[in-house]
């Protein structure tokens, strides 16, 4: 049961939300986001479908993706959290314009971009990855320890294990 302060509190509280993900958007906005995102990740195109067999479950390097992830306004095709880079899959209908814009702005948050069109994806596949697995490798980490809540598999723990890491 809350107070009348505390109700007063949250009726009168700004529509920003902070806690780490809320990119200075409003919660409906986020919502929006997240809910696109999720739509883009049940319907992906075929050169998407492609580019994340060999970027799924780590393949490419030992480097973690996820697909269609949101970051701040924009969802990005394949993020490398790690690394901040975006690889984005283009096809016929992009606006280079946009994505001048786009791109800027996800600079501006620390992010690099790469981009592949639906073409170079469907029949240069290893060329691709290459270009991928280079610019990974010329990135510098965006964290310098293992994400503190490793997956089950331990995926990108290096050395001892983390919860050894915590018992002297």
């Amino acid at each position: 049961m809350l107070t009348p302060s505390d109700t007063a509190r949250r009726i009168n509280s700004p529509l920003l939300q902070g806690r780490g993900r809320g990119w200075g958007l409003s919660v409906t906005r986020n919502a929006e986001i997240a809910q696109f995102a999720r739509e883009m990740r049940n319907e992906p195109t075929e050169p998407e479908k492609r580019l994340w067999r060999a970027l799924s479950r780590s393949q490419l390097g030992g480097f973690k993706f996820r697909r269609q992830a949101p970051i701040g306004p924009f969802i990005a095709d394949f993020l490398c959290p790690q690394k901040a880079l975006v690889v984005e899959v283009d096809g016929e209908t992009h606006d280079s314009e946009c994505d001048r814009k786009r791109d800027a702005a996800l600079a501006g948050m620390g992010f690099a971009t790469i981009h592949v069109t639906n073409t170079e994806v469907m029949r240069n596949m290893e060329g691709v990855l290459t270009v991928i697995l280079n610019a990974l490798h010329e990135a510098s980490d965006r964290w310098a320890t293992p994400h503190p809540n490793p997956s089950p598999e331990e995926e990108g723990l290096s050395g001892t294990s983390f919860i050894q890491g915590l018992n002297p």
